[in-house]
């Protein structure tokens, strides 16, 4: 293989070479840039005969993935910049990891930003939390000081963002990507609806598209197809404790048999103020949650839930924004799972139909 020859600098010395990118190393020996990723990480699932001919390439090309040695060097360190607010709520955690993994797997460093809830009012505001002008950049968009980042986010900037499913369904001018929020609220009051409930409650977390948000919608829906009476949605916030306050007068009313929330956040809230309440859930109280958050599956009784595929989101965020980048070398955009009702303990028959059995 031959070898570049330094172009002269102005001051008449050699100029270094340009960095050796994932990118090179992944078009020289005829695989994607994941698997070249996967060799340096040393990750067990790649053919033997494949990592023996990347690290081949690598050896040839002197490619190096230690970003600070290609910083030293003069190369470019690609990176792109995440704007989100509250990391500790898990939608938003799980998307931050799945972009961090594309990230990385593309050789690119990843900075945080954290919107407060009364930041990224204006344009100005939005550019100043990025590194560099006219770097890269995501946004997590799921509440407001998201919505409002991603709005004022000026243009000159390449950005994608993950959304709250649009009213209207329709893509907008910047690349964005969402879940299906809206049929996933209505499959799972179908499914409540199923089981012989009267009604189908609702607590909910708040929304950055509409004023009761597309979980609600979709609640509605499923509600309004059953001829059923449609009830105002109780406000609910996002965490356990604000679930639990919104519940209490809820659960004390024996008609209420069915509740859906917002996220399982809420539904715990509501498990322990239907346990004070001294109400069996699920024998004449039946809670469904929302995301499918690791520990849903391990409180008692375990939550029947709403599982969001919020990593694969992730990905396929930073998929689209290096389609935008790099149109013509970036791989195919990595595909998400469909959201997906996981029944568990905590729903059941209505109390009249247990009452016939």
């Amino acid at each position: 293989m031959q070898e570049a020859t330094p172009a002269p600098r102005s001051d008449g010395g050699p100029q270094a070479p340009k960095a050796v990118s994932i990118f090179d190393v992944a078009k020289e020996a005829g695989v994607s840039h994941q698997t070249v990723s996967r060799v340096v990480n040393s990750h067990p699932k790649v053919k033997e005969s494949t990592r023996t001919r990347v690290l081949e390439v690598i050896a040839e090309l002197g490619y190096t993935p230690n970003r600070m040695a290609r910083a030293l060097a003069g190369g470019a360190v690609r990176s792109v910049t995440v704007l989100t607010s509250d990391t500790s709520l898990y939608g938003a955690s799980a998307t931050l990891k799945g972009i961090e993994e594309a990230a990385r797997a593309a050789d690119f460093t990843v900075g945080i930003s954290v919107l407060d809830a009364g930041s990224a009012q204006r344009p100005a505001e939005v550019a100043a939390r990025v590194s560099r002008p006219g770097e890269a950049v995501l946004v997590i968009a799921f509440d407001a000081p998201g919505v409002r980042a991603w709005q004022a986010l000026p243009a000159e900037f390449p950005a994608a963002a993950v959304v709250e499913r649009p009213e209207d369904g329709s893509p907008g001018d910047r690349p964005q990507v969402w879940l299906d929020d809206r049929a996933a609220a209505a499959q799972a009051t179908r499914y409540l609806l199923g089981l012989g409930h009267e009604s189908v409650r609702y607590v909910s977390i708040p929304s950055s598209t509409t004023r009761i948000g597309q979980r609600a919608e979709g609640w509605r829906d499923a509600l309004r197809a059953a001829g059923k009476p449609l009830p105002e949605p109780l406000d609910g916030g996002w965490s356990p404790r604000s679930g639990y306050l919104a519940a209490r007068s809820l659960v004390a009313d024996p008609t209420v048999t069915a509740v859906l929330c917002g996220n399982d956040d809420l539904a715990l809230g509501v498990l322990r103020a239907a346990r004070e309440a001294g109400r069996d859930v699920p024998g004449d109280l039946s809670v469904v949650g929302f995301d499918d958050a690791p520990q849903s599956a391990y409180v008692h009784p375990a939550l029947t839930t709403v599982r969001l595929d919020f990593e694969g989101l992730g990905r396929g965020c930073f998929g689209m924004l290096l389609r935008l980048l790099e149109p013509e070398t970036a791989p195919a955009l990595p595909m998400w799972g469909e959201p997906e009702l996981i029944v568990r303990e905590s729903s059941g028959p209505a109390p009249s139909l247990r009452a016939r059995t």
